[in-house]
């Protein structure tokens, strides 16, 4: 039975596109790590969703500027799932086993895929294929234990899609030098579920799904945690196109989700915590819908569509701390609503295939608002109701694609899009560690323009593509510093006292981001018993902040590596034996705006042996970050923060 989505559009071989099959994700026990190799796909740290706050488990593609929310749409099955209130994605809530494949859309516009698309778009294939089960039981260094399992089963002529995962691990202290009793472990205890019925109804499939999440961390410091949870539901009815029938889809869903979050701060002397901020509760909901018509008239494939997005929520939180208890409270949040539609077409006629289309959206702010009172007296101490706003945004891409002789392709294509600042950008402000960032309610969208061209081919085992590309970002949500401690920041004085080496920041739309890079990836069959792949990307981005930030002019712009390498194996060298190996080099990046903090380049090498004890089954030893690397995450006050040491795993797996 197939999935309840539309296939693949022709026009998509124009452009820059990775495609991670069920293979590479089970080498994997996260989604988001199996994703950080692919060259400029880059989260918004370098830690993994093991260990980073949710609140920064925000994705980016081709490295322009990564940001905690996400420039890059999230989808599965069509389903946007960037959060509704902040924009990262809680990658735990989608273990690699529940997967298909996943498609990575560099660059390539707007488009189809809408708002939140503006570096590109990660396309999420849940698990169909009838009969399937993936089963992963593991445990680690660490203190820790998974599993995961995800299984499709026919009821009839329907079938049910369950998918069931749970993790806990003790983690480790990300400080290594200077440690003291403020240092605390990064644990993490997550659980996650789904179910989805797909029924047919004639040529009409049916896909009624629901899901939810729950995890609970800590994030290095005594006192500061992070919960996350959220439920979701989605109805979709698809129709296949073929050469005498249209092809259609139509599908509605909604989200909720809630975290809370603590913050502290750290003296110098690294020997306790004082609580900042005590974000108990954030509610947030989203909900949309989409409906796509796809025909064909000889060889002309025409789409068409519309979509629409809403999102509410609100921060609930108490701060401004007397050294005995929290003395203030504040409320801040609003609603979004982003709705538009798009023509797209594509057309071949031997080796050429041009592609190309429009949309137009609108979108609207309203009910901002930021409201602080006394605890002790219900006092109102501060009320800023934002005005609301809205504004048309329209977006196009044009691609063209040649074969030119014994498979080689030339490609070129040039797109706009756009990214609607998130609620939590407008108008929450927020405290880690030493480090104060306001919100903004006037920030504008975000907009890219784009070009790039390409060749690519596949002879023998050997398939590759190389891609030259040229970015302009306007814009920008950059968070910009405006003081340095110690002291009280001029002009916000409901930061409080900030420490030396502790400082300010506002989300500001900061100017251009220009980027311009190459990425080039292949993959080489050398026998049906060994596969090789390697990757690279380079992409020189650098800020102009104008007027508004220039201060950031001529700088790269925070958490933006410049190069990554990516390369890896698979070998079965016996029936009953297989290995697994990858790497990924990153270069320097920097870990503030300013590029006062640089965080050194890193290697981290991973490893896996699979002992097959059936077609289906095997038991395996992995081994991540193999040679003990230290990778640096963060710099705060002159202190380094590390990734994960060497961890070593033995885990049962089961696929068919």
């Amino acid at each position: 039975m197939n999935a309840a989505r539309l296939p693949p559009a022709p026009g998509d071989a124009a452009f820059s596109i990775i495609r991670l099959s069920q293979q590479d994700l089970q080498n994997h026990v996260r989604t988001d790590v199996a994703l950080s190799q692919v060259p400029g796909v880059a989260l918004f740290r370098r830690t993994s969703s093991a260990a980073e706050n949710p609140t920064t488990q925000g994705i980016s593609i081709r490295a322009i500027g990564p940001s905690a929310a996400s420039r890059a749409l999230v989808t599965l099955d069509g389903v946007p799932q960037n959060d509704p209130f902040g924009g990262w994605v809680i990658w735990n809530s989608i273990p690699p086993e529940s997967l298909e494949g996943i498609s990575v859309v560099r660059g390539a516009g707007a488009g189809p895929y809408g708002a939140g698309a503006l570096t590109g778009v990660i396309a999420m294939d849940e698990l169909s294929r009838p009969g399937a089960m993936n089963l992963d039981a593991s445990v680690a260094q660490l203190g820790s234990a998974r599993g995961s399992i995800a299984t499709v089963q026919d009821i009839g002529k329907a079938s049910l899609f369950l998918s069931a995962d749970g993790e806990h691990t003790d983690g480790w202290v990300p400080v290594l030098n200077g440690a003291g009793a403020a240092d605390d472990r990064l644990s993490l205890t997550d659980e996650s579920g789904a179910a989805r019925l797909q029924v047919p109804l004639g040529r009409v499939l049916m896909a009624l799904r629901v899901g939810g999440y729950k995890e609970d961390r800590s994030a290095g410091l005594v006192g500061a945690n992070a919960m996350a949870k959220g439920q979701d539901a989605s109805l979709t009815f698809a129709a296949q196109p073929s050469a005498d029938q249209l092809g259609w889809r139509l599908q509605g869903w909604w989200r909720h989700s809630n975290l809370s979050n603590t913050s502290v701060s750290v003296p110098v002397s690294r020997a306790f915590t004082t609580p900042t901020n005590d974000q108990y509760a954030t509610p947030a909901t989203g909900w949309g819908g989409n409906a796509a018509v796809r025909g064909q008239l000889g060889g002309l494939v025409w789409e068409t569509g519309a979509d629409v997005r809403g999102d509410s929520g609100e921060d609930q939180e108490l701060f401004s701390y007397n050294g005995t208890a929290f003395t203030k409270n504040r409320l801040a949040g609003g609603r979004e609503l982003i709705t538009g539609g798009y023509l797209e077409a594509s057309w071949s006629s031997g080796p050429w295939l041009v592609t190309g289309g429009g949309r137009i959206d609108g979108w609207w702010t309203t009910n901002g608002h930021r409201i602080e009172t006394a605890v002790s007296t219900g006092a109102v101490t501060f009320n800023s109701q934002y005005p609301d706003r809205s504004g048309t945004v329209p977006s196009g891409r044009l691609a063209i694609k040649r074969d030119l002789f014994d498979g080689v392709y030339a490609r070129l294509a040039g797109y706009s899009s756009f990214r609607v600042p998130t609620l939590n950008e407008l108008y929450r402000p927020f405290r880690v560690g030493n480090q104060v960032t306001e919100a903004n309610a006037a920030l504008t969208p975000e907009r890219l323009y784009g070009v790039e061209g390409g060749f690519g081919g596949q002879e023998g085992g050997l398939t590759w593509d190389a891609t030259g590309f040229y970015n302009r970002l306007e814009n920008a949500v950059t968070n910009v510093t405006f003081f340095t401690g110690p002291g009280i920041a001029p002009g916000f004085p409901d930061a409080g006292f900030i420490t030396a080496g502790g400082s300010v920041l506002q989300r500001q739309n900061a100017g251009v981001i220009n980027a311009e890079g190459v990425e080039a990836d292949a993959t080489y069959r050398v026998s049906p018993k060994l596969n090789l792949q390697a990757a690279v990307d380079y992409t020189r981005s650098e800020v102009d902040g104008g007027s508004a930030a220039p201060q950031l002019t001529g700088k790269q712009p925070a958490q933006q590596p410049r190069f990554t390498l990516t390369a890896g194996f698979d070998w079965q060298a016996l029936s009953h034996l297989g290995f697994h190996g990858d790497l990924r080099y990153e270069s320097t990046r920097f870990d503030d705006d300013l590029n006062t903090r640089p965080l050194a380049p890193g290697v981290t090498a991973n490893a896996r042996v699979d002992w097959n004890i059936s077609s289906e089954a095997a038991i395996y030893v992995q081994a991540n970050n193999l040679f003990d690397e230290r990778i640096q995450t963060a710099s705060t006050s002159g202190v380094l923060s590390y990734d994960a040491p060497r961890v070593l795993r033995l885990g049962f797996t089961l696929r068919r």
